[in-house]
């Protein structure tokens, strides 16, 4: 399915022929890649647990994001909210407004399903462009802290600085249906 079409950028549904692009495109860039991840983002796609998007640039795959309507993990577990999961735009792909067109569209598909849509971003310096752009696009912290894994990192707790140590982030997409 096509959610979004201009000149330059396509939205569509993920495809199996785009895991091995994706796989190969983020190791040659430095980032830590495996098909699995994004075997089981269609895999969700198919069973109806997620919608996951990819983004074409002038035909070639660019980036990708996720929503799960009723996410079953994170701050607003269980709750209704949909969450966006793993938001990615290759660097060779970045400021061409890929991203924005990737939000948007994950955004206007969680406002089908709540008034509110959430998101957990990494702490360390390789999310820090992601970081901006969620404030940017009126994101704001949960209140409960960082997360570790599965749970709120506690006051004082030790934790590692890596992918998944998060910060919650919610949204409110529209006003609550009367």
């Amino acid at each position: 399915m096509i959610y979004y079409k201009d000149e330059e950028i396509t939205i569509r549904n993920l495809e199996k022929d785009d895991i091995d692009v994706f796989v190969s495109e983020e190791i040659a860039q430095g980032w830590d890649s495996a098909p699995d991840k994004l075997e089981m983002r269609l895999n969700h796609q198919r069973e109806g647990k997620a919608v996951s998007l990819v983004a074409e640039y002038m035909g070639e795959q660019a980036g990708y994001v996720n929503v799960y309507p009723d996410s079953e993990w994170g701050a607003f577990a269980n709750m209704g909210y949909p969450e966006i999961v793993d938001f990615a735009v290759l660097e060779k792909f970045r400021r061409k407004g890929i991203g924005t067109r990737l939000m948007d569209t994950a955004e206007k598909l969680s406002a089908e399903y709540s008034d509110t849509v959430y998101l957990g971003v990494g702490l360390h310096s390789g999310y820090g462009s992601a970081q901006r752009m969620y404030v940017k696009r009126g994101y704001i912290p949960d209140g409960k802290g960082v997360w570790y894994g599965d749970s709120v990192c506690g006051q004082y707790s030790d934790c590692r600085n890596d992918d998944d140590l998060v910060l919650y982030l919610s949204k409110k997409l529209r006003n609550k249906q009367k």
